[in-house]
């Protein structure tokens, strides 16, 4: 098989492996000396940190990559091509001093002699740990695996976080642990024991004394067993929920305040202000989330002193996706607020656990719904910034509104019953290709929905075509409505 036949059929293969790797040809001087090598062929997928695919084909390493030549990696290429064994490079690490590049980079290499060249794949590192420390941090999130045969343990960064231990002192013991977890919850504890002892998982919350104060801790956990059905490994994932904790008691004193003494309405303002402000602080600026610019507003109902039940959600998933939402309980008051906290810290919850199904997350949302007697609407879009595209749901929600080019309208309406209206619904995905510049506003009723006077979709599909150039300038759209709060979230597509 000539030369460039080779090539193609190694860029064929190449083209459909979903992670880096590359085949590298060596380039050799008059004196037989390999002086550099050539990309012969480069996954399509699998992009380096200058997001490069198959473009690097042809080129030289010493041009692509001026820093690795005469480095330790670049020894290990020229060993195994003169020896012709495989060779690893764990945690290599690549420093770029250029603006827009990641400055530190990791990886793991692995370097096999195929067909004259190099074959070399590589995993980045940094990125995945940098994820996931970011969603232990936001999430209040730690994980820890307990090997039951050597009674060996293994914390996550998070875990020291959340007891607030130093590291160096290694994970808490068996018998740590139960001393501080306090003993009205020690039956809770033995509860989850058995249903592992059987081998089901638990889910569990319970509050442990750490430093000089108690923490909610929230406990997935799950048993790795043999082939025989023998526990091996206790599996779990721990979620500091205090605040949650906190909230809801904080929300029962304010129901108990509202039961007990009548209050002004300027009174009830400042107590709704309060309570929305404790479950869902809304950012006063744009911020930013992978691929795009987001800006949350909330304003709540002119006329009445009632809370209302609509939420938002929007953050980076541990894939490097983001989670955009806004829903919206039926009625008003305590109630209301009360529904609308359960199913906010609910989707945050599932979503801490890796559940990023649009599909599923509407539908664990809809059981919940049936199991609190409530009822509801919402809407849910993961979007991913490789291919800049939504994959959305809802249920009996107003679709998003797009903006493109000067014009804007709404999306078009996937099937999906209302959150609480049938247990056992089922909820349509659609995915959307964007463009950067793009606009999407997520929006409650509120906006557009008034009990007298013309239609306002036109308004505001108007005003947000003629707000494409400025983010900011969006929150001029929402408008008090007199009889409903209403929460928007834009984005720009970046």
């Amino acid at each position: 098989m000539a030369g460039d036949e080779v090539a193609r059929v190694v860029q064929e293969m190449l083209a459909v492996i979903p992670t880096g790797c590359s085949w590298l040809l060596p380039v050799s001087g008059d004196d037989g000396t390999v002086r550099d090598f050539r990309v012969g062929a480069a996954s399509g997928r699998g992009r380096d940190i200058y997001r490069r695919g198959t473009s690097r084909v042809g080129r030289l390493l010493s041009e692509l990559y001026p820093s690795i030549v005469g480095g330790e990696l670049w020894q290990i290429y020229l060993d195994v091509l003169r020896t012709g064994e495989p060779a690893e490079y764990k945690e290599f690490g690549y420093d770029e001093k250029k603006a827009g590049v990641v400055a530190h980079s990791q990886f793991d290499v692995t370097v096999h002699p195929v067909l004259g060249g190099l074959l070399v794949w590589w995993q980045r590192l940094d990125e995945d740990r940098r994820r996931m420390a970011n969603t232990e941090l936001l999430g209040s999130l730690g994980w820890t695996e307990f090997d039951l045969v050597t009674g060996a343990s293994d914390w996550s960064p998070g875990m020291y976080r959340i007891f607030e231990r130093d590291p160096a002192l290694g994970p808490m013991s068996r018998v740590e642990q139960a001393a501080a977890m306090l003993p009205e919850d020690r039956g809770i504890a033995e509860t989850a024991w058995q249903s592992m002892d059987s081998g089901g998982p638990a889910d569990v919350t319970v509050r442990f004394a750490v430093g000089s104060g108690v923490k909610h801790l929230r406990i997935l956990s799950d048993v790795a067993t043999d082939a025989g059905g023998r526990p091996l490994k206790i599996n779990a994932v721990v979620q500091d929920v205090t605040a949650r904790e906190s909230s809801r008691t904080a929300i029962d004193r304010l129901r108990d305040q509202l039961r007990t003494r009548e209050m002004t309405a300027i009174a009830e303002h400042r107590l709704a202000g309060q309570l929305q402000h404790m479950i869902q602080p809304v950012p006063r600026e744009p911020f930013p989330l992978p691929g795009l610019r987001v800006l949350v507003d909330y304003q709540p109902a002119e006329s009445t002193v009632q809370v209302g039940g609509d939420w938002y959600h929007a953050q980076e998933l541990a894939d490097g996706r983001v989670l955009l939402a806004v829903g919206d309980v039926a009625g008003h008051g305590l109630a209301a607020a009360s529904g609308m906290a359960h199913l906010r810290f609910a989707l945050i919850a599932w979503l801490s656990i890796g559940v990023h199904d649009p599909a599923l997350l509407l539908r664990h949302l809809n059981r919940l719904c049936g199991q609190l007697r409530l009822t509801g609407t919402a809407v849910l879009g993961v979007f991913d910034p490789v291919d800049r595209t939504l994959a959305w749901g809802r249920a009996g929600h107003a679709p998003p509104l797009l903006a493109r080019g000067g014009h804007a309208r709404p999306l078009d309406l996937p099937v999906g019953l209302l959150l609480g209206a049938d247990g056992e619904a089922a909820y349509e995905i659609k995915t959307l290709a964007l463009d950067p510049d793009d606009l999407l506003l997520f929006y409650t009723d509120g906006l557009v929905e008034r009990r007298s006077g013309p239609p306002l979709l036109p308004r505001v599909l108007g005003a947000l075509a003629a707000a494409t150039d400025a983010l900011p300038a969006v929150t001029a759209i929402n408008r008090p409505s007199p009889d409903d709060d209403t929460c928007t979230v834009t984005v720009r597509v970046l």
